[in-house]
């Protein structure tokens, strides 16, 4: 399997190097030349597999260059009950007939970000081993990816991170994951900005070639395909879950703001996975409602990119996004660069064909959907009162908009995002209590924190970053 940019670079790469590479040099982000495809005869194989078993049959399709006994024992080593909290890995929450919520969240940062960074710390300590290297990651995070990522990379031999967020934009709990930990290898530089600025500051350090090579910059952001290729196995295993039939559909709501997450339900729906739609659910940032709506991508800048009680959504360039659209219009990597370089730069949107625009849902099942504070508080309350579940904010987008789209006969799955305890305040404007945390955490706001403070500046991340290397 090779790799290509989707800004026309036909350059074929291995899954090695992209892991460590992140962004293509031509600005833009790595795909498969094509897509594995399965069919019922696989599906009924893989069908009771192990939750590891699949991941290795899954991820052995899009990696070549790391021998098999290795990557099942890298895979094997990653989602286990002791790291995961049960024997399988994303368990099914069912909450009415063909209505379930897919448990995401029970990994060590209590975020679905667990399921891909767990295993993208083995891969890069594995790959930088094998080569005798080392890597320096530069990330961005609204929330949930910069603790999972520390997490995973704490400790980590050959391994530095560097971690963005916006000042001030996170829950109280997700700043003390992140900020609390003491690592010598974990730097977190908290930006007088919101996570579009950040992610804007990860994209033009990674451009700058000759910084990025010299200084080893990697990212561990869903731009980078390994973390997005790991999501795509708990679509595989929620189906299972699901249905008793190899050919029975599916559907996904899936709350999104930077559109890696569905963007690996995309993927799983190229390989032939039988999903029959793919629901995108956002916040009142809805520039991706707007685009499946009208065909209309619309980024917002820092000053219109409103700050919400689902803050892990509060994205207005969704960067995996043009993964998607490449696909969309054939992979045609030329008109690609022109949308997402020439017309973003010079008028600030794009926007497709009325014949590029029917094919989003005729051929490749997307819809979408919004959601308000109002709305989360009482779908907090429905879900509560209905089913006995408390259910995190971003959560809670997705459920109110699957719950307007479901189908009859069609399971609707709904990817949880976090654990409720990482917004308490919400839940307990909803429902009057605070959410439960596991007592290693029960501190967690009190501990000492190691962040640094800095402007959105592209000069002062990588000063910051030549310095502490």
């Amino acid at each position: 399997m090779k790799y290509l940019s989707t800004r026309g670079d036909r350059t074929e790469r291995h899954f090695c190097d992209i892991l460590l590479e992140g962004l293509a040099p031509d600005g833009g982000l790595y795909l498969p030349t094509s897509y594995p495809q399965v069919d019922s005869a696989l599906l009924a194989r893989w069908r009771g597999l192990s939750y590891a078993d699949l991941a290795v049959e899954i991820l052995s399709l899009y990696i070549d260059d790391i021998p098999a006994d290795d990557l099942k024992a890298l895979v094997r080593r990653t989602y286990t009950e002791a790291v995961f909290g049960s024997p399988q890995i994303t368990p099914l929450k069912p909450l009415e007939e063909d209505l379930a919520l897919v448990a995401l969240s029970n990994g060590p940062t209590l975020a679905f970000k667990d399921m891909a960074m767990q295993l993208l710390g083995q891969l890069f300590e594995y790959e930088l081993g094998r080569r005798g290297e080392t890597l320096n990651i530069l990330g961005a995070t609204s929330g949930d990816t910069g603790s999972a990522a520390e997490y995973a990379m704490r400790g980590k031999a050959g391994i530095q991170v560097f971690m963005l967020s916006p000042n001030g934009r996170m829950s109280p709990f997700q700043q003390a994951q992140m900020f609390s930990l003491q690592d010598a290898n974990i730097h977190n530089l908290a930006l007088d900005g919101v996570f579009d600025d950040c992610q804007d500051i990860v994209k033009a350090v990674s451009n700058d070639l000759d910084f990025k090579r010299r200084y080893r910059i990697g990212t561990v952001n869903s731009i980078n395909w390994a973390r997005l290729l790991a999501q795509v196995v708990y679509y595989f295993a929620a189906f299972f879950q699901a249905t008793r039939r190899d050919d029975q559909r599916v559907s996904f709501t899936v709350p999104s703001g930077n559109f890696g997450n569905v963007c690996a339900g995309h993927v799983a729906r190229m390989m032939g996975l039988p999903i029959e739609r793919l629901v995108v659910a956002t916040n009142e940032n809805d520039v991706l409602d707007e685009f499946f709506r009208t065909g209309v991508y619309r980024p917002r800048g820092a000053a219109q990119t409103l700050e919400t009680s689902s803050p892990s959504m509060d994205i207005s360039k969704a960067s995996n996004f043009e993964r998607f659209v490449f696909d969309l219009l054939d992979r045609d990597g030329n008109r690609v660069r022109q949308l997402f370089g020439e017309q973003l730069a010079t008028q600030g949107f794009f926007a497709l064909t009325e014949a590029e625009r029917a094919r989003i849902s005729e051929r490749f099942g997307f819809s979408s959907g919004r959601s308000t504070h109002a709305d989360r508080l009482a779908t907090i309350r429905l879900c509560h009162q209905r089913y006995g579940h408390v259910i995190d904010t971003h959560t809670a987008d997705g459920l109110k908009v699957a719950l307007e789209q479901r189908q009859p006969g069609v399971p609707m799955l709904v990817l949880e995002t976090a654990l409720p305890a990482k917004f308490a305040a919400t839940i307990e404007e909803a429902l009057g209590l605070v959410p439960p945390r596991p007592a290693a955490l029960a501190d967690l706001e009190s501990r000492p924190k190691r962040v640094q403070v800095l402007p959105v500046s592209v000069e002062q991340i990588k000063q910051f970053i030549t310095t502490h290397v």
